[in-house]
C-alpha cells in the first residue's frame, strides 16, 4: 500500500490562501469596517470603562454613532452593540452587562424591552451555498415589554411579539407570539403572560 502524500494543510495560513479566493474577501465595505474599528475604540476606552451608573453618557455615545434612543434607555458598560446606526430603541429600553446586540440590519427595541445578562441578539448568518459564503442580515424588532432573558439566543430574523419572554438560555428560532412566555432549545411556548399594556 502506497503511503499517503504529504499535504500543505499545516502550511503557514499566507502560503495556503489564494489571495483571490471569495471565501477570505471581505463582507462589508471600507467605510463600514473603518465606522466599526472607530466604534471599537470609543467601547474600548470611553463605553467599557464608564460607571455603571453613568447611563446618559453611554446613551450620547451611541447617538453620536447614529443610535436613535428614546429617554430613559439604559445601556450598561459591558453591553455590546455591533453597529449603533443600526439601531432604534424607544422609550425605557434596558440592554444589560454581557448583552450583545449583532445588528447589521437595523434592530428595533421597543418601550420597555429588556435584553438580559449575556442574552445575544443575532442579526445575520451566512449563505453556506454560496463560494463567497456572504453575510445574508435581517431586520429584528422586540416588541414591548418584550424580555429575553439571561443567556438566551434570538436567531436571525426572529422577531418578539408586545410582552413575549424568551427564558434563560433558551434559543428562539422563529418568531414569539405577543404576551406568551418560551422556554428551551429550540424554544417553545410553555405558558400565557397577562397583558398589561
Amino acid at each position: 500500500m502506497d503511503p499517503i502524500p504529504p499535504t500543505n494543510s499545516f502550511a503557514p495560513a499566507s502560503d495556503r490562501m489564494d489571495a483571490q479566493d471569495p471565501y477570505t474577501s471581505p463582507q462589508y465595505s471600507f467605510a463600514n469596517r473603518l465606522q466599526r474599528q472607530l466604534w471599537s475604540i470609543v467601547w474600548i476606552v470611553l463605553y467599557r470603562p464608564s460607571p455603571r451608573i453613568a447611563f446618559i453618557w453611554r446613551a450620547w455615545l451611541l447617538r453620536c454613532f447614529g443610535a436613535k434612543l428614546g429617554p430613559r434607555c439604559r445601556f450598561y458598560p459591558a453591553s455590546r452593540i455591533w453597529a449603533p446606526w443600526n439601531l432604534l430603541c424607544e422609550d425605557t429600553v434596558m440592554v444589560a452587562d454581557t448583552a450583545e446586540l449583532y445588528n447589521p440590519a437595523p434592530m428595533v427595541l421597543m418601550s420597555h424591552a429588556i435584553v438580559s445578562q449575556g442574552a445575544y441578539l443575532c442579526g445575520a448568518t451566512h449563505d453556506y451555498n454560496d463560494p463567497k459564503f456572504p453575510v445574508i442580515s435581517f431586520p429584528m424588532r422586540l416588541g414591548r415589554y418584550a424580555w429575553v432573558a439571561a443567556r438566551a439566543c434570538v436567531s436571525p430574523g426572529v422577531n418578539l411579539g408586545d410582552g413575549a419572554i424568551l427564558g434563560l438560555a433558551s434559543v428562539a428560532t422563529k418568531d414569539l407570539e405577543p404576551w406568551t412566555i418560551y422556554a428551551g432549545v429550540p424554544a417553545r411556548k410553555v405558558n400565557d403572560r397577562q397583558p398589561f399594556a
